[in-house]
């Protein structure tokens, strides 16, 4: 598709702007978790992956290049059930978020919930699900606004 063809959502709301209280404590959220930074960007693409938030893969994906992370592993996110990249506590961290994420009727079943902890400190845990819940939150918030990439926004007009 070239550009001439790209659909450009128009802006629908800035929430920074209207919703600034709720929009502060969303950054405040997510700037108190203390979890291994290459853990929190693999737990926000693989949420961002399952939500469609376009604008969170972008921006996670570039921030894990910028890390140095390998190009295969990233794209690995989406199928890493299939992947041979992940160590067992990477792992256990996207199984949570893939439970925590789609909920569902089971939402995080006893046997999962014990398979996940026996790789995290009680501390790391609670830290493991505030990520999940900040990075569904934002991804909400992206879907919702159809949010887009500035650079990409201003390359398609």
């Amino acid at each position: 598709m070239s550009t001439s063809e790209a659909i450009i959502p128009a802006h629908r709301l800035s929430f920074g702007k209207h919703g600034p209280k709720i929009y502060k404590a969303l950054v405040h959220l997510e700037n108190t978790i203390d979890l291994d930074p290459a853990l929190f960007e693999l737990v926000k693409l693989r949420a961002s992956v399952i939500n469609g938030c376009s604008y969170c893969v972008d921006l996670h994906t570039r921030t894990m290049i910028d890390a140095g992370e390998d190009p295969r592993r990233i794209a690995s996110v989406a199928a890493w059930r299939h992947a041979a990249f992940f160590t067992a506590r990477e792992r256990a961290a996207l199984t949570l978020t893939d439970a925590m994420t789609r909920l569902g009727d089971e939402g995080v079943t006893h046997q999962m919930w014990e398979q996940v902890s026996g790789h995290f400190t009680p501390d790391e845990l609670a830290n493991l699900i505030g990520a999940i819940i900040a990075i569904n939150s934002w991804n909400r918030l992206a879907v919702t606004l159809e949010t887009i990439p500035d650079d990409i926004r201003d390359a398609l007009t």
